[in-house]
C-alpha cells in the first residue's frame, strides 16, 4: 500500500507540472519583428536528431516518431532581454513566442546529410573558437524543449564554443516513458556516429552534458567508443556531465567498468530529492537511479566526481534540473566550462577546479549543508573549501 501510495502522489506531481504545457512548436505563424534592444543575444543551435520531420504540424519541425535515419539542421535562437538566468521564457499554449519576451526561432536550416552538417559545423568552430558543446535532452521532451535547453544552457554559462543538440525520439509526453527508454536505445549507435563526426571537425575539445534517460544513451555511446578502442575520441572529448542520470545503479557500474577510470572531469550531478527519478525507479520495479543515489562514495570509486544537490534549491516541483535551473548552479557549471578539461585534473585527483566549485558555491549558497563533492580520494566541504 505504500509503494501505492508514493506512485500516486508522484504520478500527481509529474501530472500537475505538465498542466498547461507548450503544443511544442517551434516556429510562429507568422513573424514577430521587435526592436533590437529588446533581443539580449542570438544562438545558432545545431541539431543531429534521429526524430522524423513533422508533417502534419511542421511548425514542431520535428515530431516524436522515430527516424531510421539521422537528420540534421540549425536553429537561429534568439534570447529576450528580459530573460532571468535558470529561466526558460516561454508563451503559454498555442501562443506565438513574442523575442522581446520569449525565446523565439527565427530560422531553421536543414542540412541534406551527414558531410554538409560536418561541414557547417566546423565552420562554426572556426569562427567560434576550438569547443563544441553537445546536450543530450532526457525523457518527455519534445524538439523544441531540447532546443530551448540548450540555448539556455550555452547562453547561461557563457560557453564560446558551437553548441550541438542530439535529439533522439521522446515522445515529449507523460505517458510516453516505455516508448522513450526504446527510442533512447534506439539511438545509441546515432549518439556514437555523431560524435565521431564532431571530432573529425577542428573542434580540439568535445564537451557533454546529459540530462535524464539521455545519460543513458550517452553512456552506451561512450561504452561503445571504448569498446572501439576510442573512448576519448582521439583525445578530442572533454567533460562529461552527467545530471540527473536516469540509469540503474547496476547498470551503471557495468557501463563504467567497460569504459574504464576516466582521464578528464566526469562528473555525477545527484539528488535525493529527485520525485521524478522516485517514479522511474517505481517503475523499473525500486531499483535505484545513480540520479538519486544515496551512496556517493561507492559511485567515486569508479572514477567519477559525485555533486550532490540534496539541499541546493531546484525551481520545478520535481527537483528534476537543478543543474539548468538553479541561477547560481549553472552559472557555477558556466565558470567550470571556462576552463577547458585538457588543463583540468582528472576526475579521480584532487585538482585545483574541485575546489574552485566549492568555494564558490560555498561562497554563494553560505552553507556547508547545501552541496558536498566527492571524489575517490575526499569529500569536500564547499562553505569552506576544506575537507
Amino acid at each position: 500500500m505504500g509503494r501505492r501510495i508514493a506512485f500516486t502522489v508522484v504520478l500527481g506531481l509529474l501530472v500537475s507540472a505538465c498542466v498547461g504545457q507548450n503544443t511544442h512548436e517551434l516556429l510562429n505563424r507568422t513573424a514577430i519583428d521587435v526592436p533590437a534592444s529588446t533581443i539580449a543575444a542570438t544562438h545558432d543551435i545545431f541539431v543531429a536528431t534521429t526524430r522524423r520531420k513533422s508533417t502534419t504540424e511542421p511548425r514542431r519541425v520535428f515530431d516524436g516518431d522515430r527516424s531510421s535515419t539521422l537528420s540534421f539542421a540549425e536553429v537561429e535562437i534568439t534570447v529576450p532581454k528580459i530573460h532571468q538566468v535558470g529561466n526558460i521564457e516561454r508563451a503559454k499554449g498555442a501562443a506565438p513566442s513574442d523575442p522581446s519576451k520569449h525565446f523565439a526561432a527565427r530560422r531553421v536550416t536543414f542540412h541534406g546529410d551527414a558531410h554538409a552538417f560536418e561541414k557547417a559545423v566546423d565552420a562554426n568552430v572556426a569562427e567560434r573558437g576550438d569547443r563544441v558543446l553537445v546536450f543530450v535532452h532526457g525523457y518527455n521532451n519534445g524538439f523544441d524543449d531540447g532546443v530551448y535547453r540548450i540555448t539556455q544552457i550555452a547562453h547561461d554559462t557563457d560557453y564560446k564554443g558551437t553548441p550541438v543538440l542530439f535529439s533522439w525520439a521522446s515522445s515529449g509526453k507523460l505517458t510516453g516513458y516505455v516508448y522513450d527508454k526504446e527510442s533512447a536505445n534506439a539511438a545509441r549507435d546515432d549518439l556514437e556516429a555523431t560524435l565521431k563526426m564532431l571530432a573529425r571537425t577542428r573542434a580540439k575539445s568535445i564537451d557533454i552534458i546529459a540530462h535524464s534517460m539521455g545519460t543513458w544513451v550517452t553512456m552506451e555511446a561512450l561504452r561503445q567508443l571504448a569498446i572501439e578502442n576510442n573512448r576519448d575520441l582521439n583525445d578530442k572529448l572533454g567533460y562529461v556531465v552527467l545530471a540527473s542520470p536516469d540509469i540503474d545503479v547496476d547498470v551503471f557500474k557495468k557501463q563504467m567498468a567497460r569504459y574504464g577510470q576516466p582521464d578528464k572531469p566526469f562528473v555525477i550531478l545527484l539528488s535525493g530529492d529527485d520525485r521524478a527519478l522516485r517514479l522511474s525507479g517505481f517503475i523499473s520495479g525500486d531499483k535505484p537511479r545513480v540520479g538519486d543515489y544515496g551512496n556517493a562514495p561507492e559511485l567515486s570509486q569508479l572514477g567519477v566526481i559525485v555533486v550532490d544537490l540534496t539541499n541546493a534549491k531546484g525551481n520545478d516541483r520535481l527537483n528534476h534540473a537543478k543543474f539548468a535551473d538553479n541561477p547560481m548552479l549553472v552559472q557555477l557549471l558556466g565558470k567550470q566550462l571556462k576552463t577547458p578539461a585538457a588543463l583540468a585534473e582528472g576526475a579521480p585527483l584532487p585538482g585545483r577546479p574541485i575546489e574552485d566549485i566549492g568555494n564558490g558555491l560555498g561562497h554563494a549558497v553560505g552553507s556547508a549543508a547545501q552541496i558536498i563533492i566527492t571524489t575517490p580520494f575526499r569529500v569536500l566541504s564547499v562553505a569552506t573549501g576544506g575537507q
